[in-house]
């Protein structure tokens, strides 16, 4: 077992054989009777034994596991907990295993709320939990917490823990432009996408990451059926949408309909600044009138990376149904673009503030907006042939004071296993 507290950036190591017999690791559980089993496990660990180990030991409400305070927390100042596991019959990591800061005063009492392990990625045979965050007032120490629960047959393993202080994130500004632009009486797929980009080349300021047109650009305004303006990817629209994003040197995401052998699909494409197809989403919730005019749904939610962050797109449909904006969220996208005709304006907000993520909106009979985490519109943009400018702050935490920093406590509560 590998253990590094780091204090002020300067860290210091505890070898494995100094751990073993080292005290300041404790025992938890919410009552003696729901308490899991926890040993210190010679036999598994990830670099050195032993590792920290924990077992439901046959007991469906057992629930806790290990903790050790860390002194020396100063208020304001930045945290990272990094730590690997590895587990065994436990059927849903996400909501069973459990690596948290629970944040003490001096007088041993909670100060603010807890922080979430919510950031894992693969390790190999070990998965990594990384937890950042800064220290509330009147702190004194952080409660490393390392729990399982309500896993009967299950056991985790904990190795290679490290605390250390760090400086405080960076800024990540993000400027995005959503565009609110419906063409009308168009008669052709290649007008109405002419449109747009004509009105994006002389309305939309340089200087922008991001470009946001609405769904079905290529059907709006032409009268036309979706098979009459399905197309390829890449296709004649998309190398238009190419030139846009080159010359605004910005990404851009805008709907089509798209064609794959015998299906359609209600599409939306992201294109890089250099003009590249950087990757599709395809519709997955279809409106019985979409299902009725020859449209396919897709079958998954991508996330895709960027130079300033990681996106998701859902279209127009997709923001009736809560699952779309989650699954996109629990992968990482920290900003979700919606190309969207009409929809439940009531519930575009609710995406927002339940995952945490901001949502810029393209639409129609929808508003064009740019909004944040807690459901606030930044930029409205409420009259045909206009455009909804704002700088985002991807770096920007949205922590509500009663509640903590709701994005990594909803996910690490969130109740997966019951679907």
């Amino acid at each position: 077992m590998r253990v590094v507290i780091a204090s002020l950036l300067t860290a210091f190591l505890l070898p494995a054989a100094q751990f073993e017999a080292d005290s300041t690791w404790k025992t938890w559980a919410p009552r003696d009777e729901i308490a899991p089993r926890a040993w210190k496990d010679t036999n598994t660990f990830r670099t050195a034994p032993p590792s920290l180990a924990i077992s439901g030991a046959s007991n469906q409400a057992a629930a806790g596991g290990w903790q050790r305070d860390v002194a020396g927390i100063e208020t304001g100042k930045w945290y990272r907990l990094k730590a690997y596991f590895r587990s065994a019959a436990v059927a849903h990591e996400n909501l069973q295993v459990l690596a948290r800061i629970d944040w003490r005063r001096a007088d041993g009492k909670r100060a603010g709320q807890p922080e979430y392990g919510w950031r894992i990625r693969g390790a190999g045979e070990w998965k990594e939990v990384t937890i950042e965050a800064p220290a509330p007032e009147k702190v004194s120490a952080a409660r490393i917490q390392l729990h399982l629960q309500n896993s009967p047959q299950g056991a985790v393993w904990f190795d290679d823990l490290s605390f250390e202080s760090i400086p405080a994130p960076a800024a990540r500004k993000v400027h995005v432009a959503s565009v609110n632009l419906w063409p009308k009486q168009t008669g052709a797929r290649e007008e109405s996408v002419r449109q747009f980009y004509e009105y994006v080349r002389a309305n939309v300021a340089d200087g922008v990451d991001v470009i946001l047109l609405p769904e079905g650009i290529t059907v709006v305004g032409t009268g036309k059926s979706y098979a009459e303006v399905a197309e390829t990817i890449p296709g004649p629209t998309t190398e238009q949408l190419a030139e846009l994003a080159r010359a605004k040197n910005a990404w851009v995401v805008a709907g089509i309909y798209e064609r794959e052998e015998q299906a359609m699909y209600n599409t939306a494409v992201l294109i890089d600044r250099k003009g590249n197809v950087a990757g599709r989403y395809r519709k997955v919730y279809l409106p019985r009138e979409e299902i009725e005019g020859g449209l396919t749904p897709g079958s998954d939610y991508p996330v895709f990376a960027t130079d300033f962050g990681k996106v998701g797109v859902m279209i127009c449909w997709d923001l009736q149904y809560a699952d779309p904006a989650r699954h996109l969220a629990l992968r990482g996208a920290e900003l979700l673009l919606v190309p969207i005709w009409g929809g439940n304006e009531t519930l575009g907000k609710a995406r927002a503030i339940e995952n945490r993520v901001f949502i810029a909106t393209s639409g129609y009979d929808y508003p064009t907006y740019v909004m944040d985490p807690d459901g606030e519109i930044l930029a409205l943009a409420r009259e045909n042939g206009s455009t909804a400018t704002a700088t985002i702050d991807l770096a920007r935490r949205y922590a509500d004071p009663w509640l903590g920093d709701m994005r990594g406590r909803f996910f690490k509560e969130l109740r997966t296993d019951l679907e």
